[in-house]
């Protein structure tokens, strides 16, 4: 007689993952409410433990610079994850929204709605703060959640979701466990069987660098909504008023720049960059940014000694301080190369001139494009969102922030008095 099988821990987690999100599916719109504002008291008054365990991981990860910083919480980042959570509470439920009803001349009444997707699995590096944001939209949406976050988060990662399951099975006794299931981070085999549980997972969200996404769309068996890098550009054209152009270009870059929305790249009219290439770069300099250059910048910023940007530079993703900038003929050329380089996250004009935005804002083919704004505010929280899953840059379902609405899928709801065909 052969041997019973043993599942794999992976294996129960989904499958536990599986049975609630039916459940989940059955929640009011005020249960659902009710449990994100608990989640939200619950993690201001773990505070201490969630920053004990965040401690320990970064005391343990070696990590330094942007990667460190990525790991990091504090008191303020609590209190916005918190306040993150209660946004995402008040805004409206899209689960059973009618998207569209109408009657047949058979008199057949048939009607498009939202409905949850079922059970979402997300793959992410450091940054513990996705561990409550996407598990809140999940819940908000009525899915199930299965997170696999990085191994230097681990401690972190388990902490807040053994907060957030207290909650549920206090707030929800109804659902069975599973809601929030977080897998082993210490080796890539549940990177392996989340990929390929289909049947058990709907979609796949990555998260993280651009080695981690090429790997899981390249082998996940389970739908992906790909999250891309964030190399983004600042065009600034030659009627920008320079004064709101440093604001946009030192925010973009220097407010925190180990995000996919800090801005990488500065591209600069050639009619005006005699006078602004180096004003620019002096600023930029001052406020700690290695900034590197193309010939023409180099050349007319000779007393700055900028780095020789190469062709590589203009592929990279720094998430580091550090800027490269190149002098362009015109907002033509300034479209063409950001369509080359970029990685379709966010690119931004600054210019007095509309005829000039317009036409950027209609030919750079990325998520947000931006006219006199910084690229910093391609996020959830800044779109109305609350928070955000990721930053999509494919083109299907779902393109720049998603959230709520983007968690969902539909189904066709058909009433008759006997019709038959």
């Amino acid at each position: 007689m052969a041997a019973p099988t043993t599942v794999a821990p992976t294996q129960e987690k989904l499958r536990r993952a599986r049975a609630a999100s039916a459940r989940l599916a059955q929640l009011s719109k005020e249960e659902k409410n009710a449990l994100l504002f608990k989640i939200a008291d619950a993690l201001e008054a773990e505070e201490k433990s969630i920053l004990a365990a965040n401690h320990e991981d970064v005391e343990n990860s070696g990590l330094q610079g942007a990667m460190r910083d990525r790991l990091l919480l504090t008191s303020a980042r609590i209190e916005d994850m918190a306040r993150g959570v209660r946004q995402v509470a008040a805004l409206p439920d899209p689960i059973g929204e009618t998207l569209a009803e109408w009657t047949r001349p058979n008199g057949l009444r048939i009607r498009k709605l939202r409905v949850p997707l079922g059970v979402i699995g997300i793959i992410y590096e450091s940054r513990p703060n996705v561990t409550v944001d996407t598990a809140v939209l999940a819940l908000k949406t009525g899915n199930a959640i299965v997170l696999r976050g990085g191994k230097e988060a681990a401690l972190s990662n388990q902490r807040l979701v053994e907060i957030m399951n207290v909650e549920i099975m206090s707030a929800a006794p109804g659902v069975p466990e599973g809601a929030i299931e977080l897998l082993d981070s210490s080796t890539r085999r549940s990177v392996e069987e989340l990929i390929k549980a289909r049947g058990l997972v709907d979609v796949i969200i990555p998260r993280g660098g651009p080695g981690l996404i090429t790997y899981v769309t390249e082998n996940s068996v389970v739908p992906v909504i790909e999250t891309g890098a964030g190399n983004c550009h600042i065009f600034v054209d030659e009627s920008a008023d320079f004064d709101m152009a440093d604001r946009i270009v030192i925010n973009a870059k220097t407010q925190r720049p180990s995000v996919c929305n800090a801005a990488e790249k500065l591209l600069v009219h050639e009619r005006i960059a005699a006078e602004y290439v180096p004003r620019i770069a002096s600023k930029l300099i001052d406020a700690g940014v290695e900034v590197r250059g193309d010939g023409k910048a180099r050349t007319l910023a000779p007393g700055l000694h900028l780095g020789i940007a190469t062709e590589e530079d203009w592929y990279e993703e720094y998430l580091r301080l550090c800027m490269a900038v190149a002098v362009v003929a015109n907002v033509d050329e300034a479209i063409t190369h950001i369509n080359c380089y970029s990685t379709k996250h966010s690119d931004a004009i600054v210019t007095r001139d509309e005829a000039n935005a317009r036409k950027f804002l209609r030919g750079v083919d990325s998520a947000a494009v931006y006219w006199n704004a910084s690229t910093r505010f391609t996020d959830g929280g800044e779109f109305g969102f609350g928070a955000e899953m990721g930053i999509s840059t494919q083109k299907l379902h779902c393109r720049g922030p998603f959230a709520l609405a983007e968690l969902t899928s539909s189904k066709y709801e058909l009433i008759g008095n006997g019709q038959i065909r």
